[in-house]
């Protein structure tokens, strides 16, 4: 949105009530307006059979806008759908002033929360790729011709100039971004080569994500109450007792109908998701929307080949509902954990989350208990190196008496080596 001067904003949302249609929900609309900055002068809500071809609404209900918008003195319009560029070039036409969909509104906030270079450059890659199906407006400086030496014809239309500086932009940024996915490729192979598992918070937007993220590495990312708080990927190394370091990544915030140029425009970042070992799909679990919620993030993973990454899902914010008891449910086999109950802010059940973590990663921890004659002095010492003694005692006859705590491939290859 424009700075300098505060929007007066009308806002529409429509529910359809063909079941074919998939409505947007109007408390993630409120949610996604208020982390902007501007001033709403009045929402409209009505229903719908479908949307029409001209306007995406009646023109009655329109034209009930257009009054809307002269008498408010707005100077935007927001929809909660997404308009096809015909639609929003129309409605401007008929309001005289800016239109804006559900996908323009979104990158509107990414490109008010991008911080790093990186990110600065994924948001405007995605809004010139927005922007150039939306050149058509009812503006009439896009009707102007230039003519003149080097330009083709008898001259070329201010429309085709735009087009053509966009795509020169959009080469330009592709190419920046393709030296940051290669910095990136490079630092993932070198993790890789140390063998630390890599495990990547994913989940919808504003379940807390960052929040569980702090606690667990004890960092300072941003967090706040609004969607795409966090946009740029943090990775921290945290230490497991009796297993070792893993990497853990805070990605991208996922919302219901993700613009596919958005996707695009982050290849970069989430792919720090398709290179996890793990991914802790994040829950609000006081969410009445959050099967849904889960749907939508699964088919954001799906288009980024990462729904075959093995997912734990953790219910977060247990403290906002009645079941507030922390728990580790598994699978039918009952030797793997499926999901985890938490509360970031309390801290409530993040021992069992890094329990879980440990054996999704590592395998099953045992206590082994074992007696090491004088002459396995290297595998005793190998022990001990891997910090996994529990106690240790000498007998009668001299020989050690261990007992060790660690997984069961350590276990067995330590025990082949030796």
């Amino acid at each position: 949105m424009q700075r300098g001067f505060t929007n007066r904003v009308v806002l529409v949302h429509i529910d359809f009530s063909n079941y074919k249609i998939s409505n947007e929900d109007i408390g993630e609309f409120h949610e996604l307006v208020k982390a902007t900055d501007i001033e709403i002068v009045s929402l409209i809500t009505f229903r719908s059979e479908a949307p029409r071809p001209r306007y995406f609404i009646g023109s009655g209900k329109a034209e009930e806008i257009r009054i809307l918008v002269e008498v408010e003195k707005a100077n935007l319009v927001i929809f909660n759908c997404i308009l096809t560029p015909s639609q929003e070039r129309n409605l401007e036409r008929l309001f005289q002033c800016r239109v804006m969909d559900r996908i323009g509104l979104i990158l509107d906030i990414f490109a008010q929360r991008a911080r790093s270079f990186e990110g600065r450059l994924q948001v405007e890659l995605a809004q010139l790729q927005y922007l150039s199906t939306r050149l058509i407006r009812g503006w009439s400086h896009l009707e102007r011709q230039k003519g003149g030496i080097g330009l083709r014809g008898p001259g070329e239309t201010q429309l085709e100039l735009d087009r053509r500086s966009i795509t020169n932009r959009i080469k330009v940024i592709k190419k920046r971004l393709q030296k940051v996915r290669l910095g990136r490729q490079q630092a993932r192979r070198a993790r890789q080569h140390s063998e630390i598992p890599i495990v990547s918070l994913v989940g919808y937007t504003n379940v807390g994500k960052s929040t569980l993220f702090n606690k667990l590495t004890a960092a300072d990312v941003h967090i706040a109450d609004q969607l795409f708080a966090t946009l740029d990927p943090v990775l921290r190394r945290i230490e497991l007792s009796e297993v070792g370091p893993i990497i853990l990544v805070d990605t991208v915030g996922f919302i219901r109908h993700l613009p596919t140029g958005l996707i695009e425009a982050f290849q970069a970042t989430l792919e720090e998701t398709m290179a996890g070992d793990l991914l802790l799909h994040v829950v609000d679990a006081s969410d009445p929307l959050r099967r849904e919620k889960i749907a939508a993030v699964n088919n954001v993973l799906q288009q980024i080949n990462a729904q075959k990454i093995p997912q734990l899902l953790v219910y977060n914010k247990i403290d906002l509902t009645k079941d507030n008891i922390s728990r580790i449910n598994y699978d039918n086999f009952n030797s793997n954990p499926k999901s985890v109950k938490i509360s970031a802010v309390t801290g409530e059940g993040l021992d069992l989350l890094l329990g879980a973590l440990k054996i999704l990663l590592f395998g099953e921890i045992k206590e082994y208990k074992f007696t090491l004659k004088p002459s396995d002095g290297k595998l005793r010492a190998a022990l001990y190196r891997l910090g996994t003694v529990l106690s240790e005692k000498i007998s009668r006859d001299g020989n050690w008496q261990l007992i060790v705590r660690l997984k069961k491939q350590d276990f067995e290859r330590l025990f082949a080596n030796f």
